[in-house]
């Protein structure tokens, strides 16, 4: 019988970093998703809280629709505005018709996140690959991705939602980047998000899970409008983000993804160490 030693755990540095686009990198409060699926179901005679629309935020579009409905107020809602309750095929056609809700705003919201096009930039004189994904399809991914570039935010692989069995909380997308970059293994991957769902994803990956409150789904607020809070009231709603990131998951919490290099640092003297995530 042949016996297999165990391998001594992955001690070397960060080579792989997966961003998360909006609300990470781009559109800052990750305003564009949010507005369009408000304005979805509007159209259908339904009022949609703030709060039910980002409930579900990072995941596939189509399986977000589906989680919305789940939530009890929105499912009462329908009911008694359609008689019935909600179906597979009113999934289907509620996402058909938010393709080109969300298609039509994108743009409109796609300003870089301060610091990620510096972070990017310091990770690459490092040697180390910087991806992105998404829970937009590939139209929306592509207007963004190209959009973004133009801003001088560019990335060494993309994967969205579409281009995998399934999205997050599922791990295949990160999984996706690791293969088109060649990095591996897990240890060696950062996942950094502003959604419960990236800190899921990146967890079922068993990668290190950075989250970021300030700029992202769940702060919810265009920069000019978190920067209008008064600073307690800042502090408060962060602290809350953090703790709900935390318990999602994340290894560490920051405001924005430009505090993120540093928080690396500390992650790969935790991996010179032998600590895995």
């Amino acid at each position: 019988m042949t016996v297999m030693m165990p391998r001594d755990p992955y001690r070397g540095p960060i080579r792989l970093i997966v961003c998360d686009l909006a609300g990470t990198t781009v559109d800052y409060g990750s305003r564009a998703p949010a507005g369009a699926f408000r304005d979805l179901f509007r159209r259908h005679g339904l009022d949609c809280s703030e709060a039910e629309a980002r409930a579900p935020m990072g995941m596939h579009k189509r399986d977000h629709i589906r989680e919305m409905l789940r939530q009890p107020g929105l499912s009462a809602r329908w009911q008694a505005c359609f008689h019935r309750p909600w179906t597979e095929e009113d999934v289907d056609r509620l996402y058909a018709e938010f393709i080109p809700l969300q298609t039509s705003v994108l743009l409109a919201f796609n300003q870089v996140v301060p610091g990620a096009v510096e972070a990017v930039r310091l990770w690459r004189t490092e040697g180390i690959k910087v991806a992105a994904t998404t829970g937009y399809d590939r139209e929306m991914t592509r207007l963004v991705i190209e959009d973004a570039a133009g801003q001088g935010l560019v990335f060494d692989a993309v994967c969205g939602a579409e281009e995998v069995p399934a999205g997050r909380p599922a791990p295949w997308m990160i999984y996706r980047c690791m293969e088109a970059t060649g990095v591996y293994p897990p240890a060696a991957v950062l996942k950094i998000g502003d959604t419960l769902a990236d800190m899921e994803d990146g967890r079922n990956a068993g990668v290190w899970t950075l989250g970021v409150t300030r700029t992202g789904n769940m702060m919810g607020l265009s920069r000019e409008d978190e920067e209008a809070l008064s600073e307690a009231e800042r502090q408060q709603r962060m602290r809350e983000a953090e703790a709900a990131m935390r318990q999602a998951g994340a290894h560490a919490v920051v405001g924005t993804i430009a505090e993120a290099p540093a928080v690396m640092q500390e992650l790969c003297r935790r991996l010179a160490q032998g600590e895995r995530p």
